[in-house]
């Protein structure tokens, strides 16, 4: 089973739905015992990040995923639930996140030839780091692959941790991993076939038979 977050920020109805057609046991909770029962968390997020922070914080589920997530426990961030999972964010301020992955979120701004659309939305091909094993969360994606995206902001000073990137003008980080916790900064849920074949390879992470993300 997998726990969908719910903390007031997300899409939540398009991840589940996107769950089911998969025949993927989830469910939509904000209660601390059922997602410490779960086997798996997503951090789904669309909006500024202080709000969503604040919004984990209050709930009380900052500490939650931090705790399942030095368990082992494997955890997927999706747009700006993946730029929570980073160190802090320099969106409108200085915000701290919950340190799960090192490094931080930027402006895109900051990095793309002017004249570029921003928020940065469309489909973009998936690059893999040639000087690394592909992640298992893409086992069963192809280099160039297309995904979609929505956001203005990107996940920065985490070239260690960099498990696909995508182009928009410049490189930028796609999706990131450490251990057992992983994000993405595009949709799954929105990315066709490709998105359905990524929330499958995170379903079955840690299952018989399957490669463990190193």
């Amino acid at each position: 089973m997998i726990a969908i977050i719910d903390y007031g920020v997300g899409n939540l109805f398009s991840l589940k739905s996107s769950l089911d057609s998969q025949k993927i046991d989830s469910v939509v909770t904000g209660d601390k015992a059922v997602i410490k029962q779960c086997e798996k968390i997503i951090l789904p997020g669309v909006g500024a990040f202080a709000d969503a922070a604040e919004s984990l914080k209050q709930c009380g589920l900052d500490k939650v995923l931090i705790e399942e997530a030095q368990k082992g426990k494997p955890i997927l961030g999706i747009c700006l639930g993946m730029q929570l999972l980073f160190d802090k964010s320099y969106e409108y301020g200085e915000h701290e996140g919950l340190g799960l992955i090192s490094g931080t979120v930027r402006p895109i701004a900051d990095v793309i030839p002017k004249g570029l659309k921003i928020p940065h939305i469309g489909w973009n091909a998936l690059h893999f780091p040639k000087h690394k094993a592909k992640s298992p969360l893409f086992r069963y994606v192809n280099e160039g692959e297309f995904v979609y995206f929505v956001h203005s902001y990107y996940c920065a000073d985490c070239e260690q941790s960099v498990i696909a990137a995508a182009e928009y003008g410049a490189p930028l980080t796609a999706a990131a991993a450490d251990k057992n916790v992983f994000g993405c900064q595009f949709h799954p849920e929105k990315s066709g076939d490709v998105g359905m074949k990524i929330l499958r390879a995170f379903h079955e992470l840690g299952a018989p038979g399957k490669e463990r993300h190193k």
